[in-house]
C-alpha cells in the first residue's frame, strides 16, 4: 500500500483538500459544458491544459466519455451509465451524481446566490 507523501498530508491538514479528484472535477465540467474547450475546462477546474488533456484521455479510455469531432472542435458525451471505480460505490452509476452537481450549479447560476453552506 502506498503512503501519501508529506506534501499531500500537509495539504489535507491545512484545509487545501477537496472532495473530488481532478478527474471528478473535469468530468463534472464536461457534463455541464460538453462543447467546452480544454482551455475553458482548465480555467473552470483550476488545472493546466496539459493536465486536463491527460485526464480527458484517461476518462475516454475508461469509457466515462466519448469524443466526437464537429468541424474543428471536439464535443464530449458523458456515459452516464458508467459505474464508479471505488469498491465503496460498487454498483452506483456516475450519471445521477453528475446530474446532482449540474443541477446545483444551475440553481446557483439562475438565482445569482451562493449555495447554502450547511
Amino acid at each position: 500500500m502506498d503512503l501519501p507523501d508529506e506534501s499531500s498530508v500537509a495539504d489535507e491538514r491545512s484545509g487545501k483538500w477537496t472532495f473530488l479528484t481532478g478527474h471528478g472535477h473535469v468530468l463534472v465540467e464536461i457534463a455541464r459544458s460538453p462543447q467546452a474547450r480544454m482551455r475553458d475546462i482548465s480555467t473552470a477546474v483550476g488545472l493546466t491544459e496539459r493536465t486536463v488533456q491527460a485526464i480527458v484521455a484517461d476518462l475516454e479510455r475508461a469509457g466515462y466519455l466519448t469524443r466526437t469531432r464537429a468541424g474543428r472542435r471536439n464535443l464530449y458525451t458523458v456515459t452516464s451509465g458508467s459505474l464508479f471505480r471505488h469498491p465503496q460505490q460498487d454498483g452506483h452509476r456516475v450519471g445521477p451524481f453528475l446530474a446532482l452537481l449540474a443541477e446545483a450549479e444551475d440553481k446557483t447560476t439562475a438565482t445569482g446566490l451562493a449555495p447554502d453552506a450547511d
